[in-house]
């Protein structure tokens, strides 16, 4: 496999908040990756320059054993931004992989388990009138689900006039749509623990399709205490790395969805390995993917193949592309269409989709310095965002 061999690693930093990653093989196959947590860019595409010794001159086609040495030849693994670089650097080795074989990847995989994919995108959540005005225009571009936030900035503990505002967008929703519209309530981390169940008591008349992130990752533990108060599907996942991370939620039984990101928790050889996990306890999973169009097709790569897959996040129109969306980068924008609600099954070999790299440079010449906001509550206290 001397042809595959790994001679060039380039990084795009470029609007609206994302980094992409380009290897070139010795043959002139190239692969493509998204490596990045949002707002710590430059952060990841340092820790990529400190793996580059460990690709050059490896064969792109040995996969697995360049995952392995990424994630164990450094001796301190895990977190954000080590599995960030890992995730980009897998995508494109599959991407490189598939166009070598001339398959898409989900048949290096094992071949697909459906034909198309159920999609959703987001919607904001913080003004009624946006609410309606955003979910008919999603349901006019082909969508059938949509996800908004449930709530702004909470206090610790919040006000009985802001724990009814919560449920009245939802509330809309279900007036103007009925049930043909899913609905999924992103929690987003900003609500503690004494305040899930009575947002929970407010939310299940209006029956969403799940609630994301109740708590924050790092309060797991308490997830025992939700998972057993509603018939609500409990969802998360997003800022969880890797499959040990996943392990503990998924043996206590304590979500019914997880959601690990395509580009944060180890690429798709890890998630791959995930979604089986889950899948031997009845889980199902939903990639989390507010990014660009490589980590949206290696998602949809990874859905193809997982029969626990249920429903695949969009960042199509989503707040933070302003100026750039995920189709722009595309050459076959065609292949990301949402039809009817689904996306349907890749044709095209490797990731599936094609780079325009001119639109590449030129948007690399822009750059960003995206931070997520500092939030604070009314007495000054930070609250999440």
């Amino acid at each position: 496999m001397d042809q595959l061999k790994i001679e060039k690693i380039e990084l795009f930093k470029v609007p609206p908040r994302w980094l992409f990653i380009k290897i070139t093989t010795k043959c002139g196959i190239i692969g493509w990756g998204e490596p990045v947590v949002e707002g710590k860019a430059d952060t990841v595409a340092a820790c990529i320059k400190e793996l580059e010794p460990y690709l050059i001159g490896r064969t792109a086609n040995n996969i697995e054993d360049i995952w392995q040495i990424l994630y164990r030849g450094g001796f301190y693994r895990g977190g954000p931004i080590l599995m960030s670089a890992i995730s980009g650097i897998d995508q494109a080795l599959w991407d490189i992989k598939g166009k070598f074989l001339n398959v898409p990847v989900y048949e290096l995989l094992g071949g697909a388990v459906r034909h198309k994919m159920k999609m959703y995108c987001w919607i904001g959540g913080d003004n009624p009138d946006v609410v309606l005005e955003q979910a008919h225009a999603k349901v006019m571009q082909g969508y059938k689900a949509v996800k908004m936030n449930a709530t702004g900035a909470m206090d610790w503990v919040s006000s009985l006039k802001d724990i009814k505002k919560v449920a009245n967008n939802i509330k809309l929703l279900r007036e103007e749509f009925g049930h043909d519209l899913d609905i999924g309530l992103d929690f987003h981390g900003r609500v503690h623990k004494p305040m899930v169940k009575r947002l929970i008591d407010e939310l299940e008349p209006y029956e969403p399709m799940f609630i994301e992130e109740p708590v924050l990752s790092e309060n797991n533990d308490t997830l025992k205490h939700i998972y057993s108060y509603t018939s609500i599907p409990i969802a998360t996942g997003e800022r969880m790395f890797s499959r040990w991370d996943f392990k503990g939620i998924l043996n206590h039984g304590v979500v019914d969805i997880i959601q690990p990101d395509l580009s944060h928790a180890g690429g798709i050889s890890e998630v791959r390995r995930i979604a089986t996990m889950a899948e031997a306890y009845d889980i199902a999973i939903a990639p989390h993917c507010p990014l660009g169009p490589i980590s949206l097709a290696s998602a949809l790569q990874l859905d193809f193949v997982s029969s626990n897959a249920v429903i695949q996040e969009s960042s199509l129109g989503i707040h933070y592309n302003k100026g750039y969306d995920i189709l722009d980068y595309v050459l076959n924008p065609e292949a990301l269409e949402v039809e009817n609600g689904y996306i349907k099954l890749f044709e095209k070999p490797g990731l599936g989709i094609e780079i325009n790299e001119e639109k590449l440079k030129e948007g690399q010449k822009i750059g960003h310095n995206w931070a997520n906001p500092i939030w604070r509550n009314q007495d000054g206290n930070f609250a999440e965002w």
